[in-house]
């Protein structure tokens, strides 16, 4: 979903365990890593599309996650222009997105990146909360820092 400024509902996922670690992920083929993160359907809410993404990313059922957190407003970033496809329409110029913070409850074990047939991910670590903003590709720092700042003080509720 494009929205009329050009830019894409999407959910970001920042997941965590009970140790407060975060979880990264490496961009199949590529020397990038990320948080999980996909669009909104025009059918879905927000959340509807936070669990089909984890599903579709990562492997995570909903009953492996506790809902702990989003960000108050959506978070946008623009695409450097190398990245933009002028040729689709309608035009995304960026991502909008909500961040929504889960804690992993389920084993460890369930995390599969291969639970689709094109999957996203090639390889995963656990990290603490500085390396996103550091390693994330750099058009997307800020909103990794935005998010960030709001959501680890929920972390650190959780994890004393």
């Amino acid at each position: 979903m494009i929205d009329r400024e050009g830019y894409r509902h999407n959910v970001g996922i920042i997941l965590f365990n009970p140790r407060g670690e975060l979880f990264w992920a490496r961009r199949i083929g590529e020397n990038a890593w990320q948080f999980p993160q996909g669009g909104i359907r025009a059918e879905e809410t927000p959340e509807q599309a936070l669990y089909r993404e984890l599903g579709e990313e990562i492997g995570l059922r909903p009953d492996d996650v506790e809902l702990v957190g989003c960000t108050r407003n959506w978070l946008r970033y623009r695409l450097p222009k190398r990245f933009v496809r002028n040729r689709n329409k309608p035009t995304c110029i960026g991502q909008k997105q909500l961040w929504f913070l889960l804690k992993l409850v389920g084993p460890e074990g369930r995390l599969r990146l291969d639970a689709t047939e094109k999957p996203e991910f090639d390889h995963w670590r656990w990290v603490s909360y500085d390396a996103p903003v550091n390693e994330v590709i750099e058009f997307k720092r800020e909103v990794y820092q935005r998010a960030l700042e709001e959501l680890v003080p929920l972390i650190q509720a959780k994890t004393k």
